[in-house]
């Protein structure tokens, strides 16, 4: 590279890992994804490290698992002591500046009872300049709609319903709104106007909603995909057995009501028709076919500058979309429809057109992008910096199963109204999944899971209890029982009190450590 590099860090909201035509999807098409995919490296086997959006972003934005950075549920706090990417890039000399919404609830012990900001899960990363927020409300998109005379007295959601009125049924109808009037065209549009005005090596994190529900999506996206087409959806007979596999999926499925996914609809989601989850599944096909004609744009805005070839390039999602599985939609749980994410990572200079097998995980994105910008990791971080991949190496030793978390307490309901009775501390599970192999630990004495992949890939037959494969629940439980050893909190952990002052490292270190 000339210069210092740019950095574009690119997030979407609840994209699915294989819904990539780079990644041989056979109905998707992303031909701008795929274009970044062509000059960088994608990693195929990437995943969350927690649901919903604040605890899958906490992981990405700190390094750390779920278990370190105890950002729990939309609304849990994050502990103002953690280290954030944003930070990080700060360091580095950047002013990272933000595009839409990060979901991080500030730590409240550093505010009046009263602020405002403890109002909401949706505050901002610190570290970030904002120049467009975007929050769940998106207001500022709807005042934006507003001058260009599109009536929006509704406001959200039910500006995402369908524009001739009707909610009786699961269609493919289009919103008030246009392909130029999305969401994501209005943070594109802010985006590039940032851009022109930059004249520094420059730090942006466009973070996209779509393909987030209301499921709904203007022409052409809409009508781009037929029902009919893609496979099966992985799931039992009907969603009675789906609910006798397990508690916690008989808790969810409970739950799910379509309105939150389709506003205006009544009923639960586990009632839709194959029908109607195809439709849906084909619509939200288009939004991730509209998100990705905004990338398009970036990526020609880029070139005409003659920055494309000095701009890193991220693209990821925080979690992913059941999209149907299970006879669910939205995300949680343990299901892998839930946490497998497109990664595709641009490093000029570097490996192109290349394909990794290797589990990665949402930890690895912060270590990974501060070396890439010529910074080094601390050492307390969860996640590995996955450069060594984009240099065209092998690392010598990496990972071989991916991990994540998943907590379903709710602490606004009172302890006495937490699931299956439990306390809320007792509200979680953990995954290790390997490529033959799925373990599921629930707390709070619910029955294990354990999947056979290579038989098995619709995580359909729970073996956790046949005696054949006692000897794998083993083995997978002592894995996810030293994973959790191996990563608990390192903040002081790598450093020692000597005669001679502190040895090794600790987070938030200012200076060089002493040995």
């Amino acid at each position: 590279m000339a210069k210092r590099p740019n950095l574009l860090f690119i997030t979407c909201d609840q994209w699915r890992g294989e819904c990539l035509s780079a990644a041989g999807h056979s109905v998707v098409r992303t031909p701008n994804a795929d274009a970044l995919a062509k000059e960088g490296v994608l990693f195929r086997r990437h995943y969350a490290g927690a649901a919903p959006c604040s605890p899958a972003r906490a992981s990405i934005y700190t390094g750390l698992y779920q278990m370190n950075n105890r950002v729990c549920r939309n609304g849990t706090p994050m502990d103002a002591r953690h280290y954030t990417l944003a930070q990080a890039a700060r360091a580095l000399g950047y002013d990272p500046t933000l595009f839409g919404y990060t979901d991080v609830s500030p730590d409240p012990r550093n505010f009046p009872a009263n602020d405002p900001l403890l109002k909401t899960y949706e505050g901002v990363l610190p570290g970030f300049t904002v120049r467009q927020l975007l929050p769940e409300h998106q207001k500022q998109w709807l005042s934006w709609l507003r001058e260009q005379g599109v009536s929006v007295e509704h406001g959200f959601p039910d500006i995402h319903r369908p524009a001739n009125g009707d909610v009786s049924r699961v269609s493919k109808a289009t919103p008030i709104y246009s392909r130029q009037q999305t969401p994501a065209a209005f943070l594109t549009n802010e985006f590039l106007r940032w851009h022109g005005e930059q004249d520094e090596p420059w730090f942006a994190h466009i973070s996209y909603l779509s393909p987030h529900p209301p499921f709904i999506v203007p022409e052409p996206f809409n009508s781009m995909y037929d029902p009919s087409q893609g496979s099966g959806f992985s799931r039992a007979e009907s969603w009675e057995d789906e609910a006798r596999s397990h508690p916690y999926v008989q808790y969810e499925l409970e739950k799910q009501r379509r309105g939150k996914f389709l506003p205006g609809h009544d009923g639960m989601v586990r009632d839709l028709s194959e029908e109607e989850f195809r439709t849906i599944r084909s619509i939200y096909y288009g939004m991730i076919s509209e998100v990705d004609d905004q990338l398009g744009r970036i990526w020609s805005a880029l070139k005409a500058t003659d920055e494309w070839q000095n701009t890193i390039i991220v693209l990821t999602s925080d979690h992913a979309e059941m999209m149907g599985d299970h006879f669910m939609l939205g995300k949680g749980g343990y299901f892998d429809q839930s946490y497998h994410l497109p990664l595709i990572i641009r490093a000029p200079g570097h490996v192109h057109d290349a394909q990794v097998e290797h589990f990665t995980e949402a930890v690895d994105l912060m270590p990974t992008v501060i070396e890439l910008l010529g910074g080094q990791a601390p050492d307390h971080l969860d996640g590995c910096s996955l450069a060594p991949f984009l240099y065209g190496a092998e690392p010598a030793v990496w990972r071989d199963a991916a991990h994540w978390e998943f907590d379903f307490r709710s602490i606004s309901d009172g302890p006495e109204n937490q699931p299956f009775g439990l306390k809320p501390q007792q509200c979680n599970l953990a995954v290790v999944r390997t490529a033959t192999h799925k373990y599921v630990h629930f707390n709070g004495g619910l029955p294990p899971l354990l999947f056979d992949l290579v038989n098995d890939p619709g995580e359909l037959e729970n073996r956790a209890h046949d005696p054949a494969y006692a000897g794998v629940r083993i083995e997978m439980a002592e894995r996810l029982l030293a994973w959790r050893a191996e990563h608990l909190d390192q903040t002081l952990a790598l450093s020692e009190l000597t005669a001679n002052g502190v040895a090794g490292t600790f987070a938030g270190q200012k200076e060089s450590p002493r040995w």
